[in-house]
């Protein structure tokens, strides 16, 4: 996965979108998709500001929660390294932009603290750990029987892409980026997919990128190549959407938001062409209820004793499917794997969902990274993990694997 943004590139490109003329003559205001890529260039103080609130910037569809809320009780404070957890989290919070960082064990509270003028009540936003969602709730369509099977193709639900390079991509497939389809992610090329993908014009009331990756060609047998691919991750929202008949905020809500008692409606951004909501990115929710998705992941995707997701999925989403580039760490089903057992949900700018079933463990945080990513901090991340980890461990007395 690329995320060397060029802001310059995005730029230009939308200065020339705004700059050619409407049908009136005036100036054409850029398109929905196309303003969502300008949210990767806003300033720091931008992204600080509308990060809570994008889902009144985007037309959004909300996820209604229930009558009853989910506890989460606290639990004895965490004792971080032996030092002051409070100024150690302040000093971790403040050199990084986090907003809100909660972890759960055993599903008590043992560390929290919000940021930034950032509070319980409101919803941050999500970027790609909306993609973990999404394939969850393919979990949860799988088991209710609206998916019959991980192995269909995606011609099966999607009939646009019958006679496209995907229509005998199956689901597993999509779930795993592992289509074979031509991509490009390069951010530095005025020319690559991730850069055109949302430019275009609505074409017959379809998605953007349901237009958009009709056209692509073969590059890999499916199934073989792990490429990333942030369209695709759209793309298996709207197969869920198709499949369910419903949208993704009410299938999240009716499946899981309002049964398992998350504390707060959510919202999820939709797609100016067809009204679907989009799988990859635009998911807002509280910080608490993000850290309430991990536990249900944790419980196993159970509810009151029930399975909500199908075994088969679960079994594959939270254990490596395929190896990505960095060493130590794979891809699911639209999950980050660690090779202790660990996984989690991961969005630029800092977003984090991470579940360590070993230590009964959930770590959430929301921030506003001043680069939508990098090593040093993708590295202070997991510097982050590691200490709640290792502060767990000694009060065990000894690691856990």
């Amino acid at each position: 996965m690329r995320l060397n943004f060029s802001a310059r590139l995005f730029a230009g490109i939308l200065g020339l979108v705004v700059s050619l003329p409407s049908a009136a003559g005036g100036q054409a205001a850029p398109t929905i998709g196309q303003q969502r890529e300008g949210v990767l260039f806003w300033t720091q103080a931008q992204r600080e500001a509308r990060f809570p609130r994008m889902y009144t910037l985007f037309p959004s569809d909300r996820v209604a929660r229930g009558a009853h809320v989910h506890a989460l009780p606290q639990g004895r404070p965490l004792a971080v390294d032996g030092r002051d957890a409070s100024a150690w989290l302040a000093g971790y919070m403040d050199r990084y932009h986090i907003a809100g960082v909660m972890v759960l064990q055993d599903g008590h509270v043992r560390l929290q603290r919000y940021a930034k003028g950032f509070g319980p009540e409101q919803r941050w936003t999500s970027f790609s750990v909306a993609k973990s969602v999404t394939s969850t709730l393919l979990g949860i369509a799988l088991q209710q029987g609206y998916i019959r099977s991980m192995d269909d193709t995606l011609g099966r639900y999607i009939p646009e892409l019958r006679h496209t390079a995907y229509a005998e991509v199956t689901v597993q497939q999509l779930l795993t980026m592992t289509s074979g389809v031509r991509w490009n992610e390069d951010y530095a090329d005025a020319k690559s997919d991730v850069a055109q993908m949302y430019l275009g014009a609505c074409v017959d009331g379809r998605a953007h990128v349901l237009s958009y990756l009709a056209k692509l060609p073969r590059q890999w047998p499916a199934g073989t190549h792990f490429n990333y691919n942030t369209a695709e991750t759209d793309l298996l929202g709207i197969l869920v959407q198709r499949a369910t008949h419903r949208s993704l905020a009410a299938y999240l809500s009716q499946t899981l938001w309002q049964p398992y008692g998350m504390a707060a409606d959510a919202y999820w951004i939709k797609d100016e062409c067809d009204g679907s909501d989009t799988g990859g990115s635009g998911l807002s929710a509280t910080l608490g209820d993000y850290a309430r998705l991990g536990q249900f992941m944790l419980e196993g995707g159970r509810i009151d004793g029930k399975p909500m997701i199908a075994d088969a999925w679960l079994q594959g989403a939270v254990r490596q499917q395929t190896g990505v580039d960095e060493p130590d760490r794979g891809y699911g089903y639209l999950w980050w794997t660690d090779e202790d057992g660990s996984y989690a949900a991961i969005g630029i700018f800092g977003q984090l969902v991470y579940v360590n079933p070993a230590r009964k463990l959930v770590i959430a945080q929301v921030g506003a990274w001043p680069q939508a990513t990098s090593k040093e901090l993708m590295a202070a991340r997991r510097a982050f993990v590691a200490a709640i980890k290792r502060a767990v461990d000694r009060e065990h007395a000894r690691p856990l694997p």
